[in-house]
């Protein structure tokens, strides 16, 4: 397997190299070479596996012998230890709960699975790596978690200084040892913003910075397995299935049209978002317009240059109406989201955070018109984390799982920095 860049003007990459660089020489996102579907006995072979067996075996068909298969099993198992459970609401709508790892957030797939990738390739006598990561909330306890004490790692940690929940902000500041965490006075497309530059600049390369964002390939890749993973849990195969999904960097809806490339049988992909409606107003006009970014309830989704675009753009060769057949674009109000969370538990008696609320909306308008269809939405946190916004829409009090529970006990460590290159190259110099 082979790794090209958005951009078109690098060589192409294998794995190791694409892995470790983050983004591409010419400043483009990797993207494999080719996505060939999944032969069908393949396919159908994944009803009732485990959720480390499909990844496996989605794994080995995708990365076409890139590690020897005992390798990349015991990659696989050590990184993906936790259910992904697809859970029925009402008739014809599912929800695949991604919070069951140990940050309880759908980012632990991709985190672990990078970190045991990094482990597996890096030599013992290589100098260490600076894992580079902007947090909008998930990201940044994810990375940390996976990377914690791994030797010959550096994870230095970027979010916008009042900005994420108290509890995500402690899942990442009370670690210590190998993991630095750096609030920084803006919004989180400064925190990209700055990392990206961070990359390109010559003074940093004697750190051999990578990225832990969704920027880096192997962040994304194992994101696909667990749409195939959904799939297989359904008590049969639709005649329509239509995914819907919280999107603010677009990292995860991406996969899920990398998952399509590979056979995934669905019927249409649903970006859903709050006000931060830059790609659903793509999809409505043709014209993509970054812009800053404004505050919402659900944070991790505020962004207004979201940094997975390009992906999807070279996907579908730039054309638009091509990306339509494939995906609707819906934008929703903090009070659509608080009215919905609200109906969920009344109604199914579920708890929703507000991220996954987003796509429960998303889903419902998309299926309002397809009479025999069926949806599945993607809860990406658990509710506890938001608990100041959902439990004033259900009316009494979140138990806090033990995972985490225990941060709160820890003492945060943070330092400050503007919103400027050189402010943040001082500090990673000194750290």
């Amino acid at each position: 397997m082979r790794f090209i860049s958005t951009s078109g003007r690098s060589p192409p990459a294998d794995l190791r190299e694409a892995l470790f660089r983050g983004l591409a020489p010419d400043g483009g996102l990797y993207l494999p070479e080719a996505l060939r579907p999944l032969p069908p006995k393949l396919l159908s072979g994944l009803r009732g596996a485990p959720f480390p067996g499909t990844a496996f075996t989605v794994a080995t068909h995708l990365l076409e012998g890139a590690l020897p298969a005992p390798e990349l099993e015991r990659v696989v198992g050590e990184a993906l230890d936790f259910p992904i459970p697809l859970v029925w609401l009402t008739d014809r709508v599912y929800v695949l709960e991604l919070f069951h790892g140990p940050t309880c957030a759908f980012k632990d797939v991709g985190a672990r699975f990078m970190a045991r990738l990094i482990a597996r390739y890096r030599a013992r006598d290589d100098p260490p790596l600076t894992m580079l990561v902007a947090t909008s909330g998930d990201t940044g306890g994810a990375v940390a978690h996976a990377f914690f004490d791994l030797p010959g790692t550096r994870v230095v940690v970027l979010y916008p200084e009042g900005k994420v929940s108290p509890l995500q902000e402690r899942q990442f500041t009370t670690l210590g040892g190998n993991v630095t965490a750096l609030a920084v006075a803006g919004t989180f497309d400064d925190c990209q913003r700055l990392v990206k530059q961070a990359f390109a600049d010559p003074d940093l390369r004697h750190l051999r910075l990578t990225s832990a964002n969704s920027i880096n390939i192997g962040r994304l890749l194992p994101q696909i397995f667990y749409y195939f993973h959904a799939w297989a849990q359904l008590p049969e195969t639709p005649p329509e299935l239509i995914l819907s999904v919280p999107s603010g960097n677009f990292g995860n809806l991406t996969a899920g049209l990398m998952a399509k490339r590979l056979g995934l049988p669905v019927t249409k992909f649903v970006a859903a978002t709050n006000l931060n409606d830059v790609v659903p107003e793509y999809l409505a006009t043709g014209i993509f317009t970054p812009r800053a970014s404004v505050a919402t309830l659900s944070t991790a989704m505020d962004v207004g240059n979201p940094s997975n675009f390009p992906r999807m753009l070279s996907l579908y060769g730039g054309d638009v109406d091509r990306m339509r057949e494939d995906v609707d674009g819906h934008a929703y109000t903090d009070d659509q989201t608080r009215a919905v969370l609200a109906r969920a538990y009344a109604d199914w008696g579920y708890l929703l955070d507000p991220h996954s609320t987003v796509a429960c909306l998303g889903l419902a308008q998309a299926m309002s018109d397809r009479a025999h269809a069926t949806g599945v939405f993607l809860a990406t946190a658990h509710p506890a984390k938001f608990a100041e916004v959902v439990e004033p829409r259900i009316g009494r009090k979140l138990e806090l799982p033990a995972r985490l529970a225990a941060c709160l006990a820890r003492e945060p460590h943070v330092a400050r920095v503007g919103n400027t290159l050189e402010e943040l190259k001082a500090l990673l110099r000194w750290s």
